[in-house]
């Protein structure tokens, strides 16, 4: 891979990772119409990972605060036998729900890793998941939004979103549209949709960041000849 296709793939990640258009689909479209085996691109890939966890902490460094203050409140009431108490306040219950939409998202990657990794050689596949996405999209909006935030959203409505965003794994399926497809049919409204998309990303994107991580630093010591 050039310099110059590493410039361009980087660019096309940034542009399209915050959009519901699928960033790993364009790139693996992009890694085969520039000739590259996916196997020369894991270092480039973590980077890629590494990059969006750090806009995402950026856009939303606030709630993180919040979210991880809460977190240690939420483990001293617990040690302290006073229970989980989810509804104490809104930033609680918006950590629970993020923890329950991660579990199916964990799951079921780690039980279909390899079967996720194989579809990414597979052009048919990745345009018929980007179409599938633009068609979630379109009926979603046409479904039009509801009204639920924080406190009305239910642990149901976590996991299914968990789900959707499990499935997004695949690449053509965009994370981000699938994840505000499932908020927005579980009524959310749209504020609460975009930003619960982009908050359940963080615990996805760090977990793939550090499977991956291991892989690439073996992968940049072995063309290193270290």
């Amino acid at each position: 891979m050039s310099l110059l296709q590493a410039i361009f793939l980087g660019i096309v990640q940034g542009v399209t990772e915050f959009l519901p258009v699928s960033s790993s689909g364009h790139l693996a479209a992009l890694q085969h119409f520039f000739g590259i085996s996916s196997d020369n691109v894991l270092t480039f890939t973590v980077m890629l990972h590494f990059g969006t966890l750090i806009a995402i902490f950026v856009a939303y460094w606030k709630d993180i605060v919040d979210l991880v203050i809460e977190l240690f409140a939420t483990l001293k009431d617990l040690f302290t036998g006073k229970g989980l108490q989810m509804n104490k306040n809104e930033t609680r219950r918006l950590g629970v729900m993020i923890i329950i939409s991660t579990i199916p998202t964990a799951v079921i990657g780690l039980l279909f890793n390899d079967l996720f990794e194989s579809l990414y050689s597979s052009m048919l596949f990745i345009g018929a998941a980007l179409l599938i996405t633009g068609t979630c999209l379109w009926f979603a909006e046409r479904k039009g939004c509801g009204k639920k935030g924080v406190k009305e959203m239910t642990m149901k409505d976590a996991l299914f979103i968990g789900v959707c965003q499990s499935i997004a794994i695949c690449p053509g399926i965009s994370r981000s549209g699938a994840t505000m497809v499932g908020g927005l049919l579980s009524r959310f409204n749209r504020p609460h949709a975009v930003r619960y998309a982009f908050l359940i990303s963080i615990p996805s994107v760090l977990g793939a960041f550090i499977m991956e991580l291991p892989s690439a630093v073996d992968a940049a010591s072995s063309e290193q000849g270290i």
